[in-house]
């Protein structure tokens, strides 16, 4: 079965585009990782799935379930954490979630799940006085109530330091384990790459790629990365290197150990050498070169147009 299914959907602001005819489906049962610089459109696509806005055209259906002409019944098997939540006045941690479990005609236990996201000795503290961290666990909480079918997760790590961030992971791997489909987005691409089956890229309000992570290394050619050590960087070097056939993109690294620049560069299998020998051709020694599978950060460069 379908969980999301977007037709066309556009969102427009007057003259600006927030989203342009986005097509897009999640299969029951995936773990599907929505990506985008900021700025890209995540969150009003989130914000359509939820009915806090309204399409200009086109429609997000959830199992089936018109999001604007059904919005309850679409909402009815959703757990939410939406970006930028606050927390209430006054509530501590377990009425907070004892407000979810109200609201959702529940029977989950407040306390075991507040022990499940890591906040159980704050139970009956205010949440007003929760750290950045500890409040994005409780809404992390919050959504878990009720054993939802969807998890719509708008930047889930957002406060989290590393360890925080690798419990968040694990709880998502053990939602979609007992079969939830799991839609979040995020700018942490370590992240996504560490749980998600699929992936879409939004550019300016386009989809410009759907795919999992491995179909994504095929399309770019084999997504070879090519780390190379030089004695120097010039002005224009990297305008060369993009310009060797089979180049996909060349960025600056870091440092190598003995302070050598590095490039990094994106490429087909077959432009390895190529980029090598335009580089003796340009005067410029290579000191050590290795090769990487691409990570999910350069494809997203690659997509996106992304420079750091």
């Amino acid at each position: 079965m379908v969980a999301i299914d977007a037709t066309d959907v556009s969102k427009r602001y007057g003259t600006e585009t927030a989203l342009d005819r986005v097509e897009l489906t999640v299969e029951e049962g995936e773990t599907f990782g929505f990506l985008g610089p900021n700025g890209a459109g995540k969150s009003t696509f989130i914000n359509v799935l939820l009915d806090f806005v309204t399409p200009s055209q086109g429609s997000v259906e959830v199992f089936g379930h018109d999001c604007q002409r059904e919005g309850v019944a679409a909402r009815e098997r959703l757990g939410v954490l939406p970006e930028g939540y606050s927390v209430f006045d006054r509530l501590t941690g377990r009425q907070h979630v004892e407000y979810a479990i109200r609201s959702k005609d529940a029977d989950d236990d407040p306390i075991d799940v507040l022990d499940r996201v890591g906040i159980r000795e704050a139970a009956d503290r205010k949440a007003t006085g929760y750290s950045k961290g500890m409040a994005q666990r409780l809404v992390l909480g919050m959504a878990l109530v009720g054993e939802p079918d969807l998890l719509v997760l708008d930047e889930p790590s957002t406060g989290l330091d590393p360890n925080g961030a690798a419990e968040m992971r694990q709880i998502l791997r053990e939602e979609n384990e007992r079969g939830a489909t799991i839609f979040f987005s995020s700018h942490i691409l370590e992240q996504v790459e560490a749980v998600c089956d699929r992936v879409g890229i939004l550019q300016n309000g386009e989809l410009v790629a759907v795919d999992t992570i491995e179909g994504l290394r095929e399309s770019m050619g084999g997504g070879t990365k090519l780390v190379i050590t030089v004695d120097s960087l010039r002005n224009g070097t990297l305008e060369t290197i993009r310009g060797v056939e089979g180049v996909e993109t060349a960025v600056d690294g870091d440092e190598s150990s003995n302070g050598d620049p590095t490039i990094e560069v994106t490429c087909t299998n077959d432009a390895k050498m190529d980029v090598v020998v335009e580089l003796h051709s340009a005067g410029i020694d290579v000191v050590n070169f290795r090769t990487e599978e691409a990570s999910l950060e350069d494809m997203f460069i690659e997509y996106t147009g992304a420079r750091r």
